[in-house]
């Protein structure tokens, strides 16, 4: 029997020595050449600015004195950066949980109509536009004025057309008038009226320009036995050509004012104004005092300020929701389609209502799907920057303020500090990063399944 010595060849006829490879089946060298350029695009976008980062934050403005914790004790003294995290917490809150309702409501709503793609194109479809356009296009939307702003358009409609708006906004009686302003914005005689004697009610402080187009011409009221008339008028004529107390030729009559007769604080009589600016009132309103109510003068309803200092975070959130909610529609539709009909079918059959099946059913077999759903929109908020730098206007873009906002504020903005910006980085990756783990999570056990 024939012995191999070390270092002699291999016997004829044995199999050559292979080279190891991973598990794969590649040997590691190629694996590393071709996942170098990933790594070092990995490590000089995203690794190296995490620890220059973390670096900065521990220096001063200037990046040359050593600070320590400082920068971190400025997150939660300064009021503008509390505002910041407060706001942030808000959007956390409020946003994802909102868009991901309105995404499940969706997906499960446009399963049972026929037009249900075409609708989720539309809903779909904001996620076409870029936060910049989406920014733009609600700061239109939220303009104060109403002949501008379509939220406040439609929030005057409906307000209308439930209350009564003024007749003449801004009117007031002329100095020399004898009305004194009372309580409520209202106007009343410093004296008591007679009958016989003309009550005339002269008032200034609204444009002609603004006077309805139909508006008759002011007469003189005609005295009648035992009653109280008047005239209420729009005392001025173009030009200055009339004369202050007197009806003149060309002034017009303020028809549909309310006036009353007030006797110790009570109402004792009421008459509204004719179309010739005339009016009447019965025997009782003798020896009272005449009251404009401030109903006649208030200014007109001008909606919601939607970007002032109370709304200015909810509105911004609700062009978030626009945007985003085709998101998660779309998403949640894609796990809807997954779901067993069986299991609905069977629930139907054991006699759950629609609302038991969807809340006992559908929503624990999609919460997989919801999970992910709310964990990106989460991340997402955390780093929201366009929408609130463009939607809020300047007098009030410190009560929108949030991280990722302050962020590019305190590094670039006016007296900058990067030392500041920096912590402020550092604490936005320490507010994403459980979310993060918190994904991680559950994605390695659905793989484990």
């Amino acid at each position: 029997m024939k012995t191999v010595t070390a270092g002699a060849a291999a016997a004829p006829g044995a199999p050559p020595p292979v080279a190891k490879k991973g598990v794969l089946g590649t040997r590691p060298w190629v694996a590393a050449c071709f996942l170098l350029p990933a790594l070092v695009l990995l490590g000089a976008l995203v690794l190296y600015p995490i620890g220059y980062s973390v670096f900065r934050s521990f220096f001063g403005a200037d990046g040359s004195s050593f600070v320590g914790l400082d920068n971190y004790g400025e997150l939660f003294s300064n009021e503008g950066i509390r505002t910041a995290i407060r706001n942030n917490v808000i959007w956390v809150v409020l946003a994802p949980t909102v868009s991901t309702a309105l995404g499940l409501i969706y997906a499960v709503m446009t399963e049972r109509i026929r037009w249900g793609t075409a609708f989720k194109l539309i809903i779909f479809m904001p996620m076409a536009i870029s936060m910049l356009a989406s920014g733009i296009i609600f700061r239109l939307v939220y303009e104060q004025d109403p002949d501008r702003g379509v939220a406040n358009a439609v929030w005057v409609g409906v307000h209308d057309t439930f209350a009564e708006s003024s007749a003449y906004p801004g009117a007031r009686p002329r100095p020399d008038s004898g009305m004194a302003r009372t309580a409520g914005g209202s106007f009343t005689t410093e004296s008591a009226v007679r009958a016989g004697d003309p009550a005339n009610l002269p008032l200034v402080g609204i444009p002609p320009a603004e006077m309805p187009k139909e508006a008759a011409g002011a007469e003189q009221a005609r005295p009648e036995g035992g009653k109280i008339t008047g005239t209420v008028w729009l005392d001025f004529v173009p030009g200055g050509k009339g004369e202050p107390g007197r009806i003149d030729s060309g002034e017009k009559a303020l028809s549909g004012i309310t006036v009353e007769a007030v006797r110790d604080g009570e109402v004792v009589a009421k008459a509204t104004v004719g179309d010739d600016g005339t009016y009447s009132l019965p025997a009782a309103a003798d020896g009272a005092q005449l009251r404009l109510p401030g109903s006649n003068f208030a200014e007109q309803y001008n909606g919601v300020d939607w970007l002032g200092p109370s709304f200015v975070t909810p509105a911004i959130i609700g062009s978030y929701i626009w945007m985003w909610a085709g998101f998660a529609m779309v998403l949640i539709a894609a796990g809807l389609a997954g779901v067993p009909r069986e299991l609905l079918e069977a629930a139907r059959v054991d006699g759950a209502t629609e609302w038991q099946v969807f809340r006992k059913v559908t929503v624990p077999l999609l919460a997989p799907v919801l999970a992910v759903v709310l964990v990106t929109l989460m991340i997402n908020v955390l780093k929201i920057f366009d929408l609130v730098y463009i939607i809020a206007p300047g007098a009030t873009l410190d009560d929108a303020n949030v991280l990722a906002l302050q962020l590019y504020l305190s590094s670039f903005g006016a007296d900058s500090d990067q030392g500041v910006g920096s912590a402020i980085a550092v604490l936005l990756l320490l507010l994403v990063l459980p979310v993060m783990l918190v994904n991680i999570r559950r994605i390695r056990r659905e793989r484990r399944r």
